[in-house]
């Protein structure tokens, strides 16, 4: 359900493999994740360049994710796509999550 790339730094990206982030998979995507942060990662990128489409059970596995690293690290998105983004910008995500253009660029903002 995600893919995962483990960076020297620690930051961790992760990408879910379906194309639409909703109800049918959010709560896979979710304990997957979920499972990464416990084993110690907290700094976390969830890159969404191949998701087309999020609907609210995939926001709130975003806002879950986002709860259980707390204070001890960062959530950050990249690749967001257009319509991924009118969601976030309907919802006010934006200003919950910090967005950059590709997964790159979100490393090493969360490797500083």
């Amino acid at each position: 359900m995600i893919r995962t790339d483990f960076h020297e730094s620690g930051v961790c990206v992760i990408a879910p493999e379906s194309a639409r982030l909703t109800a049918a998979v959010a709560g896979t995507f979710r304990d997957e994740a979920t499972r990464i942060i416990e084993s110690g990662h907290s700094r976390l990128v969830i890159d969404l360049s191949d998701v087309s489409f999020v609907d609210s059970s995939g926001l709130g596995a975003l806002v879950a994710l986002l709860k259980r690293v707390g204070n001890r690290g960062e959530i950050v998105v990249c690749g967001v796509g257009e319509a991924v983004g009118q969601m976030f910008r309907i919802t006010r995500m934006e200003r919950v999550f910090q967005s950059f253009p590709g997964p790159r660029e979100a490393v090493l903002h969360l490797a500083q």
